[in-house]
């Protein structure tokens, strides 16, 4: 579908200068920015990329995906919640009216021979896991407001009891206790093998600012290589934030209709480092992604896409 195009500055694709995209920010091929931090080649590059939402694409930003890039699939890791807020911020800029039956994928567009994987990281499991942190008044008083239409305020008041204490990196914790099913797609996507005719990679990973969730994904992507530093997995963590300063106002004006503060835009440094501790209690990145049950064959068919 055609979108609305506001060219703006914004990040730099490949970390080439001469070839910004449009309405794409913090974009980075991950096997580049790996290289580069580590001063030597581990990854491969042009296979593993990785962005905030595309929803504002240009057109010359989708040519640049299907025809430079050669993206083959795109998974998209937000919630239910962000593609309706997504799809009104369309149609309040463009006075459209719901074009798909419920409303709330008209935000999303195709690209010639991409395949696009909508997996919410932050799943149901998720949203229960947050929902038993709150106290019983407002256990009951989100209930009372799913059940009534008004999911907008029930996520609105465990944003502000429980997302937002809990902070990123108790999120991200939560993410890999409560999202195994997720996990465990998303993975077993990552390991698929190009199956009659259809490739898989190059992937672009994305979520709505393409830091938290992306960036849980992509670092135990890393850690699973077995070839990148602890201190390339932080840098390459914390350049998401200058990479969104760009839109930090609009993005806090949506933060805070999730009851979400600041915090939320920045990329605390010890994030990366808590993930790996916490996952040790499942064995280290192995280990937790055989809890969740992908098999060792294809934990070696992910390390054979991704290590040089």
């Amino acid at each position: 579908m055609m979108m609305a195009s506001h060219p703006r500055s914004s990040s730099v694709d490949l970390d080439s200068p001469d070839r910004p995209f449009d309405n794409i920010i913090n974009f980075r091929d991950v096997g580049r920015s790996i290289n580069r931090l580590m001063g030597k080649k581990v990854l491969n590059e042009g296979v593993l990329f990785r962005s905030a939402r595309l929803d504002d694409a240009s057109e010359r930003d989708k040519r640049r995906l299907a025809d430079e890039l050669h993206l083959a699939t795109v998974i998209d890791l937000r919630s239910s919640t962000e593609h309706q807020m997504a799809t009104a911020k369309l149609h309040a800029e463009t006075g459209a009216a719901a074009a798909s039956p419920n409303g709330t994928t008209d935000h999303l567009f195709q690209l010639p021979q991409v395949h696009r994987q909508l997996i919410s990281l932050t799943g149901k499991a998720f949203e229960r896991s947050l929902l038993w942190r709150l106290n019983w008044w407002n256990f009951f008083k989100v209930l009372a407001l799913v059940a009534s239409g008004y999911r907008n305020d029930a996520v609105t008041i465990v944003g502000e009891q429980v997302m937002s204490p809990r902070g990123l990196i108790g999120l991200g914790l939560d993410t890999l206790d409560s999202s195994t099913a997720e996990m465990k797609e998303i993975f077993e996507l990552f390991a698929s093998q190009n199956d009659g005719g259809d490739r898989t990679y190059p992937v672009l990973v994305h979520c709505t600012q393409g830091k938290d969730r992306t960036g849980l994904v992509v670092l135990m992507l890393l850690l699973l290589t077995g070839v990148v530093s602890d201190e390339a997995i932080t840098a390459d963590y914390v350049r998401s934030e200058p990479e969104l300063v760009v839109e930090v106002e609009e993005r806090m004006k949506e933060i805070r209709k999730l009851g979400l503060s600041e915090d939320y835009t920045k990329c605390p440094a010890g994030f990366t480092m808590e993930i790996k501790r916490h996952l040790e209690r499942y064995g280290g990145v192995e280990g937790y992604l055989s809890f969740v049950g992908v098999g060792e064959k294809k934990l070696d068919a992910i390390r054979d896409a991704l290590v040089a």
